[in-house]
């Protein structure tokens, strides 16, 4: 099971003095389960790749599909494979417009003509599985919610249609840490319990190495690097640097660390394991 681009190219406003090519024969496969993290400067074609893998834009050259279905097709079959791939935008809060939560989160559920068993059985579990507890909240409107509540409310609606794959963008902006950890928190309970396929756009290389099994690089709208984290991290520093982005600073880090002698396993990706493993090595509780 997995979503296929093959050479897909992607121009706004063909045609016109405006026109621009924001992908380039792109070629990607994702398979259910794979968490993956899309990194790239503003204007690299990050949006404009997952909004093709969705099928909310259809390429102008190749093929997007998911298991073999055409995504950009009018079919029964075709609506139903996009049904299959969930997405948050940026500052999802920014959608929500029901009169409750509970008719936010419902929305999804309801166009999929699903009984009104079903339907608030899987409203229960999305806000359940979000922290936001049904009998607190349920009723409530979404805009006298906090900033991190709301965004919560968002993925549930998203979590509510059960789908196979989540593309989240830049799930974490805006949110102070707290909010920023909760929402993490959330999001890894989900890939872990149901199995699904994350691919989070990003500007944060701190969230891509601490979560993500795999990083995609984008820049001048092509995949430049394709890998797991530690690797590109450690091995594409230079590349990186040269398409305008950088490493994590816990690897920075640990490289200085490295330079005065101290032995560090290569596949650390955050403050506390970098942490744990300098006292460890140190010989400190």
């Amino acid at each position: 099971m997995s979503i296929k681009l093959e050479h897909v190219s992607y121009v706004y406003m063909p045609g016109t003095p405006y026109e621009k090519e924001a992908l380039k024969d792109v070629s990607l496969e994702i398979d259910k389960g794979e968490f993956v993290a899309v990194i790239g400067h503003t204007g690299s074609g990050k949006s404009t790749l997952v909004q093709n893998l969705n099928g909310l834009l259809h390429p102008l050259k190749g093929t997007a599909s998911l298991d073999g279905t055409d995504l950009s097709g009018k079919t029964q079959e075709a609506k139903q494979a996009r049904g299959r791939i969930g997405m948050v935008f940026q500052y999802p809060e920014h959608q929500l417009f029901a009169e409750t939560v509970y008719e936010d989160v419902a929305f999804g559920p309801r166009n999929l003509g699903l009984d009104n068993d079903e339907m608030d059985a899987r409203v229960k579990e999305a806000m359940k599985f979000v922290g936001l507890d049904f009998e607190t909240y349920a009723h409530r409107s979404p805009f006298s919610l906090s900033g991190g509540q709301m965004r919560r409310v968002a993925i549930a609606g998203v979590v509510a249609m059960n789908p196979d794959y989540l593309i989240l963008d830049e799930p974490s902006a805006g949110l102070d840490p707290g909010s920023r950890r909760a929402v993490f928190a959330e999001i890894m309970a989900l890939y872990k319990k149901r199995g699904i396929a994350i691919i989070m756009v990003t500007h944060s290389m701190e969230d891509a190495a601490k979560y993500a099994k795999r990083l995609l690089v984008i820049n001048k709208g092509q995949i430049i690097l394709d890998g797991r984290p530690g690797e590109i991290f450690l091995k594409e520093k230079n590349r990186l640097l040269e398409v305008g982005m950088d490493v994590p600073e816990v690897y920075k880090l640990a490289d200085a660390l490295r330079a005065k002698g101290l032995r560090l396993p290569h596949e650390i990706t955050d403050a506390k394991l970098l942490l744990a493993e300098v006292k460890r090595r140190k010989g400190l509780k």
